[in-house]
């Protein structure tokens, strides 16, 4: 069994390591994507992307979500997801992406968001395979890059359309991969995630699978990579806040960060959704991050809660750190 610091490639995109960053939707910009880079993610992967917005050229969606950062580049691959549900539409964006600098593009068949799947995107193509294939041909033909598809298992418990249609995918649209989370759509992060079914397609189909959801701990990853035999994994939820996860899967870490490399991971994102966003837009953006951060300072439970409530408050950055350093001095007490 190959191990995950081995590379793999992916329709001809050689990856360093067998880690990736998941799409985030409203979270994956460049700079999180960096920052799983520098922490040793061979592969990183955009939020979700309208192809309509990218398509029509909507000016707030090309600026800050299209934007690429040369430095991810370095040590791995870069992936823009996107999400639609028309041939000609999907077509023209995935053009638009390979003009921005990705090395590969992703699309989303796996969201069960309502304002997602009543466009006809998302997980609602699961019941549309022949318009998932149509949209999938679409992208390789239009971006003229290896193309991959993330999706669920199916729509309900018990059922395996996205099985299916990960083979059609394959085998009729060129798909270079399939990412595969292996829970239903309709309970979207609850329950476990059935690995059984994820080797099944592993075993059976004629592309690399990587594998996602449930990885939160490193434990989980290693015990659900031998579990399932898939290609790579890609981090989610278990990433958010917490970098350090690749390096600890790669054998670069042993120990859990101090709370000064927590902070000082935090002045980073801040530093850079500042120059992204303008000041004023980072502020209220970042507020979603700081409980993540706030998981990794080693405060008793009582206090993380508090100190994760105060910070949603806090009006500016220089009173974040503050904020931050008083809750540790109390902790020392």
């Amino acid at each position: 069994m190959n191990a995950l610091t081995d590379p793999v490639v992916i329709g001809g995109v050689e990856l360093p390591n067998r880690l990736a960053l998941a799409p985030l939707a409203g979270i994956g910009s460049w700079f999180v994507r960096l920052q799983a880079r520098r922490y040793g993610a061979g592969l990183v992967v955009s939020e979700m992307v309208s192809s309509h917005a990218v398509h029509y050229r909507n000016e707030k969606t090309c600026r800050e979500l299209l934007v690429i950062d040369p430095r991810e580049h370095e040590g791995g691959a870069v992936a823009i997801q996107l999400f639609g549900a028309d041939p000609a539409v999907m077509r023209s964006a995935a053009a638009t992406v390979a003009a921005a600098g990705a090395d590969l593009i992703d699309i989303n068949m796996g969201c069960p968001v309502p304002k997602v799947c009543r466009t006809g995107a998302g997980a609602a193509l699961l019941a549309d395979p022949g318009r998932a294939v149509a949209v999938a041909r679409a992208a390789v033909e239009g971006g003229g890059l290896p193309v991959t598809v993330k999706l669920r298992s199916g729509w309900r418990a018990g059922e395996t359309d996205g099985i299916a249609l990960a083979h059609r995918l394959v085998a009729e649209a060129g798909v270079a991969a399939i990412a595969l989370h292996p829970r239903p759509a309709t309970i979207a992060h609850r329950g476990s995630p059935d690995y059984a079914l994820a080797a099944e397609l592993v075993r059976t189909l004629d592309a690399p699978v990587l594998l996602s959801g449930g990885l939160q701990s490193a434990q989980a990853v290693r015990d659900a990579y031998e579990q399932t035999g898939a290609a790579a994994v890609m981090l989610a939820r278990g990433a958010l806040g917490n970098p350090w996860l690749f390096e600890e899967l790669l054998g670069r870490r042993e120990q859990a960060p101090g709370p000064d490399e927590v902070l000082a991971e935090l002045d980073w994102i801040i530093g850079c959704a500042s120059r992204h966003l303008g000041v004023e837009r980072a502020g209220r953006y970042l507020r979603r991050f700081y409980p993540w951060y706030v998981a990794r300072l080693g405060l008793e439970p009582a206090r993380a809660r508090v100190l994760s409530s105060a910070l949603q408050q806090v009006e500016t950055f220089a009173l974040v750190r503050e904020v931050l350093e008083r809750a540790l001095d109390a902790q020392l007490v």
